[in-house]
């Protein structure tokens, strides 16, 4: 009498194995897809903390100062920004992320990380408004969004 062999099925079919390859594929390339949005939005939030740094030095210029408007921003290696005015006016400062450039000026900043203060007017959506308006103060820069770099523009 013959007896008949058992045969034991043991380990994953080939098909098993290659789904559970291609799952672990699309999630590796969902968070491959995830980080670089993540990375541009950390920029981007660094980027506007630096403006409103900026503005709230401004406004503190403007404290100190019995409401005069500032004339000069400069910027030093340090990352410290210095708003000031005329020879009589106490002088504010602002500390920004190193590599940023912050200049006065009317036309929006070209390149990000770059930051145009402009002493007169104020933002029309964003862009600069072209009305001289006294006693406003506006910043331009510009943030990342995928494959364009739009502007933006805050004020006081």
């Amino acid at each position: 009498m013959l007896k008949q062999r058992k045969l034991r099925e043991e380990g994953f079919t080939i098909i098993e194995v290659l789904i559970v390859l291609a799952i672990a594929g699309l999630i590796m390339l969902i968070v491959f897809l995830a980080v670089p949005a993540l990375q541009r939005n950390s920029r981007n939030t660094q980027v506007k903390n630096s403006a409103s740094a900026i503005l709230a030095a401004v406004s503190e210029f403007e404290n100190n100062n019995n409401g005069q408007i500032p004339t000069t921003v400069t910027v030093g290696t340090d990352g410290t920004v210095t708003i000031s005015g005329s020879a009589t006016t106490t002088s504010s400062t602002a500390k920004v992320q190193g590599g940023y450039t912050v200049t006065t000026g009317t036309a929006m900043p070209t390149q990000t990380g770059s930051f145009v203060v402009n002493v007169g007017y104020k933002c029309l959506g964003n862009a600069f408004d072209t009305t001289k308006t006294p006693r406003a103060v506006s910043i331009g820069f510009l943030v990342e969004s995928g494959g364009s770099t739009p502007t933006q523009c805050v004020e006081s």
